[in-house]
């Protein structure tokens, strides 16, 4: 039977591999408002610059620097035994493989959408899987046994590749926050750009810094509300309505549910406008994307500013009821 992704993962923890590091904090000078908010029964958090602190500031599949993007492409190529059936040119091997990949991640991101105002994800998934069908035609194969069909195997090698492109780690009191959240009945989720590893990327994360509570209390399947899921990215206004009627399933009003981002413009003012309460993170410089003007006006600013995650419990300081 094949490993499944979280399986893999851990697989890949036993070889003692070297990953890319996430740089020290540049901390960012703020003032903190933290009274009380109430009636929250709900938080929908952002994952990658909130969550998880990961290279670059935010999920990306083109780096600002080129030679990370040739080390991570070497290294799946490495990885998966695919130098014999690509069409090869002189010199290294990501050297034959990045047009392939440039071109495809391009042709993706240029799908049109199905609403105005929606902005097209990248699938990281889709984009190897349709670079591994290239390599079927110089008879490519895979160990299906180790790693599950081609859907499967595809996601595999997009974590792997991830892995050596953006190092991730949890942000400081990440666990804390969500496990009290989680005893004070007040339902969790996530409201983010991300592809269909990043649960498991987050967990992996989450779990190096504390013990976490069982998956099932900390979030539900309704409450996960990724990009990849929909094929739409922040700041798509179907992505957070998606978001507003999933948790109404549940019996939670838009305005019982706080979204926390590093993110103004993109994240916290669509949420905003779809009716949530906000809350903006200004832990470090980088990831962060706040304007000022967009800070100060009234109809866009956040409700709440957080500087470090420990100081949610004294925004949400009444339980929620566990709906």
């Amino acid at each position: 039977m094949s490993l499944s992704l979280a399986e893999y993962a851990d697989s890949l923890d036993e070889r003692n591999l070297i990953w890319p590091a996430v740089s020290s904090p540049i901390v960012v000078s703020a003032v903190p408002s933290i009274k009380p908010l109430p009636e929250v029964r709900a938080v929908l958090w952002d994952v990658y610059g909130t969550l998880l602190r990961i290279t670059d500031g935010k999920f990306t599949y083109h780096p600002s620097e080129a030679v990370r993007l040739q080390i991570a492409l070497d290294k799946t190529i490495h990885e998966f035994n695919m130098w014999n059936h690509m069409y090869r040119k002189p010199g290294p091997p990501w050297q034959s493989m990045i047009g392939l990949y440039q071109s495809i991640t391009e042709r993706l991101s240029m799908v049109g959408t199905d609403r105005k105002g929606d902005f097209t994800d990248v699938s990281l998934v889709d984009a190897w899987r349709q670079i591994i069908e290239r390599l079927f035609e110089k008879e490519y194969q895979f160990d299906e046994g180790f790693y599950g069909d081609l859907d499967e195997f595809s996601e595999k090698v997009a974590y792997f590749f991830h892995s050596c492109l953006q190092g991730v780690e949890a942000r400081e009191n990440a666990v804390n926050a969500m496990t009290e959240l989680s005893g004070r009945g007040f339902i969790q989720g996530l409201l983010s750009d991300g592809q269909s590893f990043t649960l498991v990327q987050l967990l992996r994360a989450l779990s190096r810094q504390a013990t976490l509570p069982p998956l099932y209390e900390l979030f539900r399947p309704e409450t996960l509300v990724l990009s990849t899921h929909l094929g739409i990215r922040k700041p798509s206004k179907s992505l957070f309505a998606h978001a507003v009627r999933q948790l109404k399933s549940l019996g939670i009003s838009a305005s019982e549910i706080l979204h926390i981002s590093c993110r103004l413009s993109t994240d916290l003012v669509p949420a905003k406008s779809a009716g949530m309460k906000t809350a903006l993170l200004v832990a470090e410089k980088s990831g962060l994307e706040v304007a000022s003007d967009v800070l100060k006006d009234p109809a866009t600013r956040p409700d709440r500013l957080l500087t470090d995650l420990s100081q949610l419990s004294s925004i949400l300081e009444f339980a929620g009821d566990g709906a």
